[in-house]
């Protein structure tokens, strides 16, 4: 299943914009991509089939993640932690488009 990615990794300084997001698979996501999420001013963000995003935050220091299905409309999301091997299981088991029933457990959180 491949997906549009966009990106900000703060050491490198290296970004693409949502409008500029580029093709990737899930798997290259997962290798290439995740591990880069390591500052707090990273984050990455992935569109899928029909415009929905999903965006995954890096937690320095605590080993885990933070997933979020955003709402703009509503200025809130519904999102999670989940740990890296959580997050990779997620990744390889995306659907073509996102839901709130893709990640159980959710929270919702206005900004």
């Amino acid at each position: 299943m491949h997906y549009r990615v966009f990106y900000l990794f703060d050491r490198s300084g290296e970004s693409i914009s949502s409008a500029s997001a580029v093709e990737m698979s899930a798997r290259a996501i997962c290798e290439q991509l995740l591990p880069r999420l390591q500052s707090e001013d990273d984050y990455l963000g992935i569109i899928d089939a029909k415009e929905n995003t999903m965006q995954i935050l890096c937690e320095p220091g605590s080993d885990r993640y933070w997933v979020e299905l955003p709402i703009d409309a509503a200025k809130a999301s519904y999102g999670r932690y989940l740990g890296l091997d959580e997050l990779k299981e997620l990744m390889m088991s995306l659907p073509q488009v996102f839901d709130r029933a893709v990640i159980p457990g959710l929270e919702y959180r206005p900004w």
